[in-house]
């Protein structure tokens, strides 16, 4: 464990809060993942391109986007340090994403490829467990996500992201918060300045 490099530490520290495995299983995972940097604007992944690397986030602000029918880009996640970022469909079906996923700051983490990965959870039965908790936990998120979208206001979207994703406003455009929350810039002024006044 003395060999892991301070990223792969945190991973390691990530892996065991998330799910019952030994430190050793854990720090032998954690010794596969490689550093990997993104320059702010930079992509992760391009649509149309297959998702092949799982990314633990170590530092920086990333956000997946999609394209609608007009062209207008609408992001569909924040990603932020102590997180996984990878698009799973892509990831797990072998097909092109129909997602981006573009750093918002500079970005540091480490990352395995789907090859490697695949590997660990077939030798490795309490890893296989470990990424299945954190799928379960993405979309559970998900499903919260899109009931809030037909259940809650624009108001009460934006509150919701400011308590539990502060740092976001630190770094993400607003017209891209504005997309995620599904309202237009102008809504989203508007409802800055209704709480600012309150």
């Amino acid at each position: 464990m003395s060999n892991l490099s301070p990223e792969q530490l945190k991973l390691l520290d990530f892996i065991t809060k998330a799910y019952p495995m030994s430190v050793k299983m854990a720090s032998e995972v954690s010794e596969r993942f490689y550093p990997l940097q993104i320059k702010r604007g930079d992509f992760l992944l391009k649509e149309g391109a297959i998702s092949n690397e799982y990314v633990f986030l170590t530092e920086g602000y990333m956000r997946s986007f999609a394209t609608d029918p007009d062209g207008n880009d609408i992001t569909t996640s924040f990603h932020g340090p102590q997180q996984v970022v990878f698009e799973i469909t892509s990831f797990f079906h072998r097909v092109p994403s129909r997602e981006n996923i573009q750093a918002l700051t500079h970005c540091a983490g480490i990352a395995i490829t789907y090859a490697t990965l695949n590997e660990l959870f077939h030798a490795l039965p309490e890893f296989r467990e470990f990424g299945r908790s954190i799928l379960v936990r993405g979309f559970s998120n998900l499903k919260s996500r899109m009931l809030s979208t037909i259940t809650e206001t624009a108001e009460t979207r934006y509150l919701q992201l400011l308590q539990s994703s502060p740092d976001i406003f630190q770094h993400a455009p607003l017209r891209t918060i504005a997309s995620y929350l599904g309202i237009t810039d102008t809504s989203l002024s508007r409802i800055r300045k209704e709480i600012s006044g309150k």
